[in-house]
């Protein structure tokens, strides 16, 4: 039996051992972190620049790109670095920062996804009372809510997973430290910690039938616009939103709700790669080529800086 001390280390066995492999990862890794950092990026700064996206639409966005930014940059670069110098070990105090900020930026999310679709319903199924409903106190209020649960709920997570001891080697198989792994590592069951992910789940779910419910409202006002325009960039605002929350929630629920094997499969890892480094990765492209205001305002920023006297 172990006892956390800052000199606990834990090892994260990867995607695996075979040298070759690992190389590649942490090259398939690395680009697709520096998409996500770029794709990241440029919408906070667009949406920050151009006062013409100084919405509530894009607040929300903004602050959706921030988390994800904040949410590969957890797991992916340490990864990456473990898989480049063929060295897995990450100490007690990493796997815990780890654990605490998944959870703050994951859980966060979760809730600004919600917060999302509830803006796209007052804005398609209440057009005339928007601008009331969501003003800028609201807004702001919404997403400090957000970030409020976000970390209460880390915060809970963190302490309950580290509350028990744990037997054995120590070996996470996984690229990060993700709770059930950790589980699995228990000198006994941690019925704390099952109950905190039971809580979550009923939460996780309850927001889900939240945004299904906003999205049958909006899909079903949507259908009766009479102008194919209309129809068209309401679809293509709230489409991509609703793929984004299918991905992240689905492969996130997955995840901590089917038994964990023993020897976890490379599939268990997919998975994981699907709620941690997909929709941080694929939010920028959803909501930044297919969106017509953000690339109205990329072009204005490119114009600007090759043709400052226009």
């Amino acid at each position: 039996m172990d006892n956390f001390t800052s000199g606990t280390t834990f090892f994260l066995m990867g995607f695996s051992d075979i040298r070759e492999i690992q190389i590649l990862q942490a090259v398939l890794f690395l680009i697709i972190y520096l998409a996500a950092l770029l794709g990241n990026l440029l919408i906070i700064t667009l949406t920050t620049k151009d006062h013409r996206l100084h919405t509530p639409m894009y607040y929300f966005l903004k602050n959706l790109s921030f988390l994800d930014l904040c949410l590969i940059s957890i797991t992916v670069p340490k990864s990456i670095a473990n898989s480049l110098t063929n060295h897995n070990t990450i100490s007690f105090l990493g796997c815990v920062s780890q654990v605490f900020f998944l959870f703050v930026f994951a859980s966060t999310e979760v809730a600004l996804l919600t917060v999302m679709s509830y803006d796209r319903y007052v804005a398609i199924c209440h057009p005339l009372q928007y601008e009331v409903i969501m003003n800028h106190r609201a807004c702001v209020q919404m997403a400090a809510s957000s970030w409020v649960s976000g970390g209460l709920n880390a915060i809970l997570h963190t302490a309950v997973t580290f509350s028990v001891p744990m037997c054995g080697s120590l070996s996470v198989h996984q690229f990060f430290c993700d709770i059930p792994q950790l589980l699995s590592l228990a000198c006994f069951y941690n019925i704390g910690e099952l109950v905190v992910i039971g809580f979550n789940l009923v939460l996780d779910f309850a927001c889900v039938m939240f945004i299904d419910i906003s999205y049958i409202n909006i899909f079903s006002t949507v259908l009766r616009m009479p102008s194919r325009e209309g129809r068209s960039k309401a679809f293509s605002t709230c489409l991509p939103h609703l793929v984004v929350v299918t991905l992240f929630l689905s492969s996130a629920f997955f995840a901590y709700i089917h038994p964990l094997p023993k020897s976890p499969s490379a599939f268990d890892l997919l998975v994981s790669v699907f709620y941690t480094v997909v929709p941080p990765t694929m939010n920028p492209l959803i909501y930044s080529l297919r969106n017509k205001d953000m690339k109205a305002a990329l072009w204005k920023v490119l114009i600007n800086r090759h043709c400052p006297s226009n």
